[in-house]
């Protein structure tokens, strides 16, 4: 156990985030989620859709914050997701000019795959760590996430 403690006290904080996301990537694949005709970066985009739209209308701009890619970029992305039948836009009811995007019926045959995932996930995440322990987990890392977004604010990065 002192080894364990010994490893973890000289590990910068960073690194180990890393390691978690990288061997997260690894073995939870959103490949093995979505198996259909997108590419990787589509996935993701369709899964934040999915799962975002439970409970929220949702637009452009937010996959633009979401993902921190460019407007054109993401265009081109929602046109080819549209255009392979994932999704379409509709007309906001209070601003015409605003269009929601609104997945299709094929894309929401995959949201009950990726919600389990979810689950599965979150289950293997936390096995043998007490609950408390994993609610000051999620309250520090997200402490450091905003720690991360006010300096990019800070540095004009918005």
């Amino acid at each position: 156990m002192q080894d364990i403690n010994d490893k973890i006290n000289n590990m910068h904080m960073g690194k180990l985030i890393h390691m978690l996301s990288h061997e997260m990537k690894r073995n939870h694949p959103i490949d093995k989620v979505i198996q259909d005709d997108l590419t990787i970066m589509q996935k993701h985009i369709l899964k934040f859709i999915l799962l975002e739209t439970m409970h929220r209308d949702l637009y452009q701009k937010d996959i633009e914050e979401e993902f921190q890619i460019r407007k054109s970029t993401v265009t081109g992305y929602v046109q080819l997701m549209e255009k392979n039948g994932y999704l379409t836009r509709e007309s906001d009811k209070e601003d015409a000019r605003k269009k929601r995007l609104v997945p299709t019926a094929r894309a929401e045959k995959l949201r009950e795959a990726i919600l389990e995932d979810i689950k599965q996930n979150e289950k293997l995440l936390e096995k043998g760590i007490p609950a408390e322990d994993v609610t000051t987990c999620k309250h520090v890392l997200y402490h450091v996430l905003q720690n991360l977004i006010e300096k990019h604010k800070e540095e004009g990065n918005e």
